[in-house]
């Protein structure tokens, strides 16, 4: 780019003024090269060189696209307009050695604004290749590599925005709460205070990128910045449990020692649930409300576990501190407990119901429509508190139930489905006790009433 085309401050003034969109791209920039890692990929099949990567390079050219939005909006119109006239001028009246020059002069990256068109310059080119590889409607696993190398080499010889120069990016990765920085700050011991201040910098790095996760998603882009979103989270909460296990090695105190291999269980527990269940083979999935509840459902449960963990590690060392202080709207693990409780009771009472009317052909359908529309509900809301060991029998009967036609109620087939909530019925059971013996629910009782007029409220009148 010309000396004269470009100020040398604009960067630094847009930069300020649209934080979040560089926040989002030092984010993308990360999650596009953790992407071409089938580690990090939640996917079912594990032999690679027999899978076709279509859906995953069709969901990094969304990202590549959603880039070129947030450079697009950032660079000035003018600048836009000289970027593109030298493009054309390039091509039609340069010689190789004027272009050779000018290429070297954005090559050397002397100033933010030349790494921010070089980056630019470069994903165009990118997207060009991707189409072009996609029209093929096969893309092997080599092919796959291989474009990504060529994209994390683009990625990382950008001397400004490349997310991997330094493990903690100041401008991005901070402790984005006032209380828990003072918390951190009052810590004696100075080393530390270095650990679990980067503790809280990891879990508030997972919040950021959450916060970018679009919801409900709006497109078939958004739905691959969010899977994108989740795939960098695999490769971090991976790299954050191995830090955490880390450190419990190094801390004198039982107690802290014990809080953070706890919070490392979580993670890895909770991040197991969400990458071999919600999320596993999801851009396979046809269902556009599927694809939406199993984002949503990720988001919610990670979203809770880091909020979780922060109250935890803060209260820690600030014993008496009020969750909500912290987050406004942060739900407590007792009242978890509570709602995953009432609603699986609900859920029993349902099929209590379903089993009383069996008889009566017209209350039997109707009754089984109201579950139906209830299983909705906790499949949105409830599924996220379930524990890990009993999420796929959950979701394995909804499935089941889901599919069942109207008409079949009305046939022998009706049989069928009564055994099949009976059995049901009687897993429940078992969850409900499990439950109840949490610590957190002793000497509290199922809320009866709740329950009884969540049920009016699908069932006004039997």
């Amino acid at each position: 780019m010309p000396e004269n085309t470009l100020a040398t401050d604009w960067v630094s003034e847009v930069s300020g003024k649209e934080r979040r969109l560089f926040s989002e791209l030092n984010m993308l920039l990360r999650a596009l090269d953790r992407a071409f890692n089938p580690e990090n990929l939640p996917l079912s099949e594990r032999l690679y060189t027999a899978k076709n990567f279509y859906s995953e390079l069709s969901a990094v050219r969304d990202v590549i696209q959603r880039v070129l939005s947030i450079l697009e909006r950032v660079i000035p119109e003018s600048r836009k307009n000289a970027f593109w006239f030298q493009k054309f001028a390039e091509i039609k009246f340069l010689s190789d050695r004027r272009r050779d020059l000018l290429k070297e002069g954005l090559y050397q990256q002397d100033r933010p604004e030349k790494s921010l068109f070089f980056l630019y310059d470069s994903f165009i080119n990118l997207k060009v290749i991707l189409n072009d590889l996609l029209r093929s409607n096969h893309v092997s696993y080599i092919g796959y590599r291989n474009f990504g190398d060529m994209l994390g080499r683009e990625i990382r010889e950008n001397r400004v925005f490349n997310p991997f120069r330094r493990e903690i990016a100041p401008e991005f990765d901070t402790i984005d709460n006032r209380h828990i920085s003072n918390i951190v700050k009052a810590i004696d011991d100075r080393g530390l205070r270095r650990k679990i201040s980067c503790v809280f910098v990891y879990l508030f790095r997972f919040l950021r990128y959450l916060g970018h996760v679009e919801m409900p998603p709006s497109g078939p882009s958004s739905v691959s910045c969010a899977f994108l979103v989740f795939v960098l989270l695999r490769s971090e909460i991976r790299a954050f449990v191995g830090y955490l296990d880390g450190l419990s090695g190094q801390v004198d105190r039982e107690d802290l020692k014990a809080l953070l291999q706890s919070i490392s269980f979580q993670f890895y527990m909770e991040s197991k649930r969400v990458y071999t269940q919600e999320l596993k083979d999801l851009l396979e999935k046809r269902s556009a409300s599927q694809v939406r509840g199993r984002l949503e459902n990720s988001s919610g449960i990670l979203q809770n576990l880091t909020e979780q963990s922060i109250v935890q590690l803060a209260c820690h060392f600030s014993p008496g501190d009020d969750p909500e202080v912290l987050f406004p709207s942060f739900i407590t693990r007792i009242e978890q407990s509570v709602k995953l409780r009432d609603d699986v009771s609900v859920l029993h009472r349902f099929i209590e119901i379903f089993e009383e009317v069996f008889e009566d052909v017209g209350k039997r359908k109707r009754v089984f429509e109201a579950l139906r529309d209830y299983m909705s509900y906790f499949e949105s809301f409830t599924f996220k508190l379930l524990r890990y060991d009993d999420y796929e029998e959950f979701t394995r009967v909804f499935n089941e139930f889901m599919e069942i036609s109207p008409e079949v109620l009305e046939t022998a087939g009706a049989f069928k489905v009564l055994e099949r909530a009976r059995r049901f019925r009687i897993y429940l059971d078992t969850t409900l006790r499990l439950v109840s013996q949490r610590s957190e629910l002793k000497d509290r009782p199922i809320r009866e009433e709740r329950v009884t007029t969540v049920i009016q409220q699908y069932l006004p009148s039997l």
